[in-house]
């Protein structure tokens, strides 16, 4: 059976199947002098680096989004169990 790698990149997304372990895995999230995105610790794809300003924001507008769509859900929940008022005009 063939050995295959356990990290690399398959079109152009990294991948990384090792064993991940508490430092690896709070260095993939902090990294200062690297962007927004870096190599996840496990897993296929990129993450957050939470040392940018940039992560933040994304961060922060995803938790509004959420906030918004929770609210305007129970809203809508009060708004039917309302009572509603039927005018019938006989004409």
């Amino acid at each position: 059976m063939v050995d295959r790698p356990s990290t690399g990149e398959l079109f152009g997304v990294p991948y990384n199947f090792d064993r991940p372990s508490i430092g690896r895995m709070l260095s993939a999230y902090w990294k200062p002098d690297e962007g927004m995105l870096t190599e996840k610790p496990f897993g296929v794809g990129y993450t957050l680096n939470l040392a940018s300003w940039r992560s933040w924001l994304v961060l922060a507008v995803a938790g509004a989004l959420l906030w918004q769509e929770r609210n305007s859900e129970r809203e809508a929940a009060a708004a039917e169990d309302a009572p509603v008022e039927v005018i019938v005009d006989d004409d």
